[in-house]
This record gives C-alpha cells, structure tokens and sequence, in this order.
C-alpha cells in the first residue's frame, strides 16, 4: 500500500522566471517522499526541464480586459477544485499571484499552501486577506513578508521558507557550455539578470555602467533575461555604450554567462527572495545590490556584498538625467574592479553565503510542516 503523501504544486505558467524555477525545483525535490503534480494554466513557452515530471495543463491562458480575467479566475477556480476533488492531494501549494488566488477559491479538498515569493505579493490588501482566512499556511520567502503578515494582520500561519539552491548542480551547468559573447576582445563584465520589467530597475544599472565605462574601457554589461528591451538598447546607444551592452534573450542555461562576469548587480526597486542573487554569488561572483524590499538586505546581511541604497522606481530613459543614486552605484562597481583584494574577499564571502540556502534545508522544513 502507498502511504506517500499526494502534493499539488500549482504555477501558472512555466517560462523564465523565479518562482517557475522554484516550481520545478520544488517537484524532483519532493519526488523521493511524496507523489507530486504541477498543474499550469498554460503549457506555453515552457524554459525548464520538466522530463520525468507530472504535468497537468488546464489550458486557461491569460484572459484581456477586467472581465476576462475575472472570468478566467472563476474558471480556473472550478476546474483545480475538480482536480483536487479527483486526485485527492493532501497538500495544495501555490506560487505566483494568481494562482494563490485560484488555489485559495478552490475549496478545502487538500491543506491549502500559499506561497508568497515576492514583496508585490504584499502590495493587494484584499488578496492578502483572502490568504490569512483561507490558507493552512502562509509560506514566505523573506522574513520581512512573514514579519509584515504577523504584525500588520496578526497572521500565525506565516513561515519564511527561502528559495532552494544546488550549488553542484549549478556550477556542471555553468561548466556545460560556452557563452557566445559578443566581444572579441577580454573584458570585465558586469552582469544582472532578470526579464525585462521596470521594476528590475535596469535604466538605472545601465546608467551606471556609462560612468564606469569612462573611467574603465575594458568593461562591459551584459542583461541576461526575456526580453527585447528596445527602450533599453535606445538609452545604451545615447550613452554612447550600445556596443558594450549586451542583452542575451532567454537563456535555458543562463548560468555559463554569469560564470563569465566578474561582478553581479542587483538595480530591482522591489523583490522578493532574488533567485539570481544567491545563483550568481554560488558561482564565486561579488555582489551589489540595492537594499530593496525585500531579500538583499537578508541574503547579504552586511558582509556577505555591497549594499546601496534603494534605487527611485520612477522610469526615466533621458539620457542626459544621471541621478545621485546612479553615480553612487558606478562608483561601487569602479572601486571593486579597481581592487582585487576586495574582489578576491567577495568572491569567497559570496559561495560561503550561498552555501546557506540549500535544497536539504528547504526541503528538511517542506516535509517536517507537511508531515512526509
């Protein structure tokens, strides 16, 4: 007789993105311990490996206009509650937005998990309360968020579960190719990565990179993250650094071109737990990041990087505006790559720091609050 629990991770889609990775991660993590099924709205544009995996497409896409996304909520409401009525999970486990909404509006066939993976999960008071009256538990990816719940709505069910990390797996990716770059020459890159979405705050980290490149030519920086980035490309040609600034598309691997930078840099206004952080600094890269909320500030606790202050989430592509907080960042990046030292010193902070965030902790808690 099978006395595995039944879990049901539940993601709205599966292209390039955080909390996706964090989905399918979560999926071969829990393999050995419990049976387990990722349902999507939308098989489109799939970026992980899901070989081996238990996939469930409801085939309800994104929906335009108000009233259709109303609609499609309802509609993905009705057809994971008949799933769940179905396959009889014990645990149903969201991450994303949406579909902790369609998971909380699903009826209580199974112990309803939310997992709230980024600080704009916070910004909704109405869903947030949906989640404190309907969730068993509320798992968060920063101890701010679960501080913020406890206190402002006086939720017990809040638990902070930081985002799983293989540090093995990600350095045989990272050693499995060569990136194709697009300088003959050897530079120093900067990179950051991340789709395109103003709140990555990327204007910004190309502003910078143009007060760096006048003081450092050999330098270059590289975007690696979905995207076509048109507004960004226009500002890199009027600074006169469009030939140093390289944006790489979606990457499967994106982790051969991290490997290839000297320095990662987080610009984002706002976070949740950034994946792309503790992956970069797993490959030995020092960081710098923006005390945005939330994430940095706990991952790199004061000695582990370079913490700035957060930058302005006001969009501005005008070339010719160069902000204080832009010049401090530039002004960061030139005095790491002016001393090795210190390059050497983050670089060994950054892999001891990442070697705090791994897949046995997370999956230690996963199963002691589940009960596998």
């Amino acid at each position: 007789m099978n006395n595995k629990k039944k879990v049901m991770l539940i993601v709205p889609m599966l292209h390039q993105g955080g909390f996706e990775r964090v989905c399918v991660a979560t999926a071969r993590l829990l393999a050995p311990y419990c049976e387990v099924c990722i349902v999507l709205f939308d098989s489109h544009d799939i970026a992980y490996d899901i070989e081996g995996l238990d996939i469930i497409d409801i085939h309800l896409g994104v929906r335009e206009g108000l009233i259709g996304k109303v609609f499609r909520v309802l509609q993905r409401s009705l057809k994971v509650r008949q799933l769940k009525r179905q396959l009889r999970p014990d645990i149903a486990y969201s991450l994303g937005s949406t579909a902790n909404i369609v998971n909380a509006l699903s009826g209580r066939q199974a112990k309803i998990w939310v997992g709230l993976r980024s600080y704009m999960d916070m910004e909704d008071e109405g869903k947030i309360r949906l989640f404190v009256k309907k969730a068993d538990k509320i798992l968060c990816c920063s101890k701010k968020i679960e501080e913020e719940l406890r206190e402002k709505y006086r939720c017990d069910k809040a638990v902070t579960l930081y985002n799983p990390l293989d540090m093995a797996d990600l350095q045989t990716k990272a050693e499995a190719e060569k990136p194709q770059l697009p300088w003959k020459d050897d530079r120093r890159i900067i990179v950051s990565m991340g789709r395109e979405d103003d709140v990555k705050g990327f204007w910004h980290l190309i502003k910078a990179f143009a007060l760096v490149k006048r003081k450092a030519a050999d330098t270059g920086l590289m975007i690696v993250g979905d995207g076509d980035f048109k507004p960004y490309k226009k500002l890199a040609e009027e600074l006169g650094v469009g030939e140093d600034v390289y944006f790489t598309g979606m990457k499967r691997n994106p982790f051969p071109y991290l490997q290839s930078a000297q320095i990662y840099a987080l610009t984002s206004y706002r976070e949740g737990f950034p994946n792309a952080l503790v992956e970069a600094m797993a490959l030995g890269l020092p960081a710098i990041a923006t005390d945005c909320p939330t994430g940095p500030a706990e991952i790199l606790e004061d000695q582990y990087g370079i913490l700035i202050d957060n930058m302005s989430p006001e969009v501005n592509y005008d070339a010719s505006v160069i902000t204080e907080e832009e010049s401090n960042l530039a002004a960061q990046i030139k005095d790491l790559l002016e001393n090795p030292e210190q390059m050497a010193h983050y670089r060994e902070m950054s892999m001891k720091r990442a070697r705090d965030f791994t897949n046995e902790k997370y999956v230690e808690l996963i199963r002691q609050w589940g009960g596998m």
